[in-house]
């Protein structure tokens, strides 16, 4: 066993002090602090590359066109918390968190990919403070960039020999389903936009949003951490129903960032809902409750791609003076209550049952 292997195993190592648990989400952000590099050493000893053998031309070539830039966009990572809640939902049913690192890395680059097309997409500018792949390598070649992700998803899971058959095969079912899952959401995200649909219902965004983010970004892991620790089904339904309230009040904080969050903490990408049109939440119960007049102005500057802030924060004051966004705040906080209902009466870990409790919080109160 290498030294990354005893660093990786040694994944749950000490309890959060008392500065970790001071106010809402800190044990859960210790949690991340301290699993995180772990998670990047796994991913840089894992990152896809070319097979031995393969000619020094040709290897330059994917290197400089496919492996090198995923990997610099991979090694740019955010938080981690995909991954880390994987390992967490592991911990959680009892067991050593570092087996869980493939289904963990898996997901993360999964992330990596689905991040790489969005920005195509949504014709973005900037990701984690540079400029996105397809401005950098350019369209096609990002477009391909990304496909890698997706095509190393199942890969290391299905070649960790660390697990039984039996249990990769439930991995890769779960991932599978997180894939999916995850596509259809982004559908509807785009479809609605292209088609300039502004008849969305709030169930419909809820839909939407669940599938495009709650699967994959707390329930897909939780529960797959818990399938390669041997959990419970009880244990399993648990992690996975507190997954998908945490993983949706998620996407309703970062809804709420984008509007009235620290600007220069996002630089260009403040308020960049508004000039792509997005159907948020924030934008659809607006839409129900302003009047014929207020609403057909939203209306107007959502569909105009606007860039302007004084424009963009007259879109903010509508949605705002419609109450929506003390509605989302209320709803994503409720979320979180729901969330944590979902852990009571079932046998978890204690301190990672706790983790999971400042997770939950930590969704709704973070910052950035």
């Amino acid at each position: 066993m290498t030294a990354a292997d005893n660093a990786e195993k040694n994944v749950a190592a000490p309890a959060a002090d008392a500065a970790a648990v001071a106010a809402p989400g800190a044990r859960f952000a210790a949690y991340l602090g301290r699993v995180r590099p772990q998670i990047e050493a796994y991913l840089a000893r894992t990152a896809p590359a070319c097979e031995p053998g393969t000619a020094d031309a040709t290897r330059a070539d994917l290197d400089r066109y496919l492996y090198a830039p995923f990997a610099r966009f991979s090694a740019s990572g955010g938080k981690r918390t995909r991954p880390a809640l994987c390992l967490l939902g592991c911990e959680a049913v009892g067991s050593d968190p570092a087996l869980a690192m493939s289904a963990a890395a898996a997901i993360e680059n999964f992330q990596s990919a689905a991040l790489i097309h969005d920005d195509i997409a949504d014709k973005s500018e900037l990701r984690r403070g540079e400029p996105c792949t397809y401005i950098t390598e350019g369209t096609g070649v990002a477009i391909n960039i990304g496909d890698l992700g997706l095509a190393v998803v199942l890969g290391g899971v299905l070649r960790d020999e660390a697990l039984p058959a039996a249990t990769r095969l439930a991995v890769m079912e779960r991932l599978f389903q997180m894939e999916e899952r995850t596509i259809e959401g982004q559908a509807l995200d785009l479809g609605w936009v292209r088609d300039g649909h502004w008849d969305v219902s709030v169930d419909d965004y809820l839909y939407m949003a669940s599938h495009k983010t709650a699967y994959y970004s707390a329930a897909i892991p939780l529960a797959t951490g818990a399938i390669v620790g041997g959990g419970t089904d009880e244990q399993i339904r648990a992690l996975d129903a507190f997954g998908m309230a945490a993983g949706l009040a998620f996407q309703l904080q970062d809804d709420l960032l984008n509007l009235v969050g620290d600007a220069a903490a996002q630089g260009k990408d403040f308020r960049s809902d508004i000039t792509e049109g997005k159907r948020t939440m924030l934008v659809v119960w607006a839409l129900e409750h302003l009047g014929a007049g207020e609403k057909d102005e939203l209306v107007g500057i959502l569909q105009s791609g606007e860039t302007d802030p004084d424009r963009l924060a007259r879109a903010v004051e509508l949605i705002d003076a419609a109450g929506a966004i003390d509605h989302v705040r209320a709803y994503a906080r409720d979320l979180v209550a729901e969330a944590k209902r979902h852990l009571r009466g079932v046998g978890l870990a204690e301190e990672a049952r706790e983790t999971l409790v400042s997770m939950a919080d930590f969704f709704v109160e973070r910052t950035s």
